[in-house]
């Protein structure tokens, strides 16, 4: 028997609000149990089925991860950020901010910034960076490190074997490792939030 398409938008809205509250997608017995399927055979079709809609998806290890369902949001066009122009606004498209910003799941995570050494580089106190660790750091990368045992975030600039973190501000010095450098991970991104 086929579900109605309410009914499996609930069923959508249950996995999603799971997702969001834990930060994790639910076991298969868990999501028979959010949506009130009594067998695992029965979750695992709906599984099956919400794979083929795109709104799951599973991992380079099999595990499931959000696909549509991880609230994309509507972008309805451009905007001038130079001379004021006429705008219309217009449904272009619809994006999810995981698929715009995060590139590797699995590698990358956020890190709350303080300090003001990369306000240079559009980074400020109370920004969350995201930061992926599978991607091999390039002189010139925004790099989170590990000096002589405290950490960091600068521009790596890497010349021949000599290494070193350049700050995004000349109230700052550069570093230079003296004894050990370990490489955390890549800036990709910057999230600042206004209220």
């Amino acid at each position: 028997m086929k579900l109605k398409e309410e009914s499996l938008r609930e069923r959508v809205r249950e996995i999603s609000s799971f997702y969001h509250e834990r930060g994790r997608m639910p076991s298969f017995s868990e999501i028979g149990e959010l949506v009130g399927l009594s067998s695992k055979n029965a979750a695992s079709k709906l599984v099956v089925r919400l794979e083929k809609m795109g709104i799951l998806k599973r991992d380079e290890k099999g595990r499931l991860v959000p696909g549509a369902m991880a609230h994309p949001v509507k972008v309805l066009g451009t905007v001038e950020a130079g001379f004021p122009s006429p705008a219309e606004e217009e449904l272009s498209d619809t994006l999810s901010l995981d698929e715009l910003l995060i590139q590797n799941r699995e590698a990358t995570f956020l890190l709350k910034v303080s300090g003001d050494s990369m306000s240079g580089a559009g980074i400020l106190p109370g920004d969350m960076v995201i930061v992926d660790k599978g991607l091999t750091p390039k002189s010139g990368d925004i790099v989170i490190a590990e000096v002589d045992g405290a950490w960091t975030m600068k521009y790596l600039r890497k010349r021949g074997s000599d290494v070193t973190l350049l700050p995004a501000n000349p109230n700052y010095k550069l570093i230079k490792p003296e004894n050990e450098l370990k490489i955390a991970g890549v800036v990709t991104a910057v999230v600042r939030k206004y209220k």
